[in-house]
């Protein structure tokens, strides 16, 4: 199993309110958590593309800090988590321009995740017409097997179809070597799975809660990609999950931070702006947020695997519980709300206590798979 983080410009209200340049020092700790990572032994870092949602993700372009992060990094894979590949909200032509320079920036350290958006609230602001949310996927099914061709014809034969359309072109720039960038899609649902695997798509499991949760969605993924017949160059038999992390010296002081972290308020924005994901017995209606996390609410949390925290012995165990499921890719939500020291804290022990006992393949799974492209 590989190791990722995640991140996606979180400025609660709190600090705002506290910093004038808050928006700004939130984003610049998150770009280097992820220079962190690449020097902590982690292999993937994904960025959000969000938009409008207030507090809770303020990256927008995550192709312009992929593009710094490709020069600020050496040996981390730098992903999209997603791009928004609806024709109305990013031209499909312009993304796969994007990806392609992005490869050759990362010298073939870019992943390409795509999704259809964080909920009704954002996707209604580029799409005010849309009655029914599952229209995006209509989008999104019509889009998604036009991005390897126009990387891969030499002249990209065109396209006419019901949301958008293009006369013959050369698409450029290609990308760089063999192939193209590994692609993924974010998927919410295990129907979501499926689809993404017989297409020969990665996963990227956001909506994953706990390893239980995990265990039977990525049996019937590995089930599905077994007869994918692959929209790209290659299938990418990957399954990544998030989780929280949180790694101190002492469990007793990982607990400490995880009750402070504020991590009730980032929940309560999530079921905010994710209004598309089932939502979970107990979770309040914003603006009534879930109540703050207690020591013992975080013991509870760790013994339910619903989030990873401990002194580096327990976070390995609790990692190997995720591995034993299935998952090919563990990523953790970066950061909650601590001062940057502690998280690049649990960074560091996680990278030097539990990567090298689990991840012990040099090489990245998606190179592999990109490699063995004829």
């Amino acid at each position: 199993m590989e190791f990722g983080v995640f991140i996606q410009g979180y400025v609660p209200r709190s600090r705002s309110q506290a910093d004038p340049l808050a928006e700004h020092h939130a984003l610049m700790e998150e770009m280097d958590y992820v220079v962190q990572a690449d020097r902590a032994g982690f292999k993937y870092a994904w960025l959000t593309e969000h938009h409008f949602l207030e507090e809770y993700s303020h990256l927008s372009a995550n192709d312009v800090a992929i593009g710094y992060l490709t020069h600020a990094t050496e040996r981390i894979h730098v992903g999209s988590g997603i791009f928004n590949p609806l024709p109305r909200v990013n031209h499909p032509v312009k993304v796969a321009e994007r990806v392609a320079m992005l490869d050759h920036l990362s010298g073939g350290r870019f992943e390409f995740g795509t999704g259809r958006g964080a909920g009704s609230h954002e996707i209604l602001g580029f799409l005010p017409d849309v009655t029914d949310m599952n229209a995006t996927k209509e989008m999104w099914e019509e889009t998604i097997g036009e991005f390897p061709r126009m990387w891969l014809q030499d002249e990209y034969q065109g396209f006419s179809g019901k949301h958008w359309s293009l006369p013959p072109r050369k698409v450029l720039p290609k990308p760089y070597g063999k192939g193209h960038p590994a692609m993924w899609y974010a998927a919410g649902s295990p129907a979501s799975y499926e689809m993404a695997a017989r297409k020969g798509l990665g996963v990227l499991g956001f909506s994953v809660q706990k390893v239980s949760d995990m265990e039977w969605v990525v049996e019937s993924y590995k089930h599905a990609i077994r007869e994918a017949e692959p929209v790209g160059a290659f299938v990418n038999d990957n399954v990544m999950v998030t989780s929280t992390a949180i790694c101190a010296e002492t469990r007793e002081e990982a607990r400490r931070l995880a009750a402070r972290g504020g991590l009730n308020y980032l929940q309560s924005l999530l079921f905010r702006y994710h209004d598309t994901f089932p939502r979970p017995e107990g979770i309040p209606e914003w603006p009534e947020l879930l109540p703050e996390y207690s020591e013992e609410l975080i013991d509870l949390l760790v013994a339910e695997e619903l989030m990873i925290c401990g002194d580096p012995d327990d976070v390995l165990r609790q990692c190997k519980r995720w591995e034993s499921a299935g998952a090919d890719q563990l990523v953790f939500g970066l950061p909650v709300g601590l001062p940057p020291e502690q998280t690049t804290q649990t960074i560091r022990l996680i990278g030097k206590h539990v990567i090298p006992k689990i991840d012990t393949d040099p090489v990245h799974r998606t190179t592999r798979f990109r490699q063995a492209v004829q």
